[in-house]
């Protein structure tokens, strides 16, 4: 929308969808969401370097398993603002302090996750594994790990689109991306400003669980294949059910 009432701008008039918005503050936009995507990815990537020896920990020793998983839930309980307040003293007012809490608030989904993904792998695959010769470590990375790639993808997925949306919080010490757009719109009632950050904010987790889905389609082709099978026994039962 260009235009308003009497030939008044779409700024003037304050509305939600506003073009002359997007092309006067493009390179606002663009800055904003470079930072947010950049906050995401880092995170998100940490969060997963932390979590995947921490859930090897919890199920190599049971004790560890409560412990670890009651403090990864805790932590996600914590409000983002008490969070941020809490790092800020430590890191001081900076991107540190929202990765660091989005870090944080990762280490509950993507530790369950794996955990979830690796108890899944069959007791059978395992032993016939070490019945080949397979160690500790190779059963782990040329057999479970792939077994467990759709749990643990899945996971992640969760823990990236809540980070996108997490992000936004870090406009409280001025390293929200998006957010920041959103809190600044919210502060002077700038309705497009609100909307269109908004929007890209939504647009982003979409893009991003999109990309890991296909991701997840690329390292499990065997999935597809299970799928496919598990179809034309259906279909097989249903026309075997017919004809009966």
């Amino acid at each position: 929308m260009s235009g308003g009432v009497g030939g008044a701008s779409c700024l003037e008039t304050n509305d939600w969808i506003c073009g002359e918005y997007l092309r006067t503050r493009s390179q606002e936009l663009v800055d904003a969401t470079v930072q947010h995507i950049g906050i995401t990815a880092v995170s998100v990537a940490i969060g997963l370097l932390i979590a995947f020896p921490l859930a090897l920990v919890a199920r190599r020793w049971r004790g560890a398993a409560g412990p670890v998983l009651g403090l990864t839930t805790v932590l996600y309980t914590v409000p983002s603002l008490a969070m941020f307040a809490l790092l800020t003293p430590v890191f001081g007012v900076s991107a540190s302090v929202v990765v660091t809490g989005l870090v944080l608030y990762s280490l509950t989904i993507l530790v369950r996750n794996i955990l979830a993904g690796l108890a899944a792998v069959p007791a059978e695959v395992r032993e016939a594994a070490r019945g080949m010769g397979y160690g500790p470590a190779r059963l782990l990375y040329e057999v479970e790990l792939p077994l467990a790639l759709p749990a643990l993808v899945a996971g992640l997925r969760i823990a990236t689109v809540s980070t996108v949306a997490m992000t936004t919080i870090g406009s409280v010490v001025g390293y929200g991306g998006l957010g920041n757009l959103i809190a600044s719109g919210m502060e002077g009632f700038f309705k497009a400003e609100v909307l269109t950050a908004s929007m890209l904010c939504v647009l982003l987790a979409l893009l991003a669980d999109l990309l890991l889905m296909g991701l997840q389609r690329l390292l499990t082709p065997w999935t597809r294949a299970q799928a496919r099978a598990k179809a034309r026994a259906r279909r097989g039962a249903r026309m075997a059910k017919a004809v009966g």
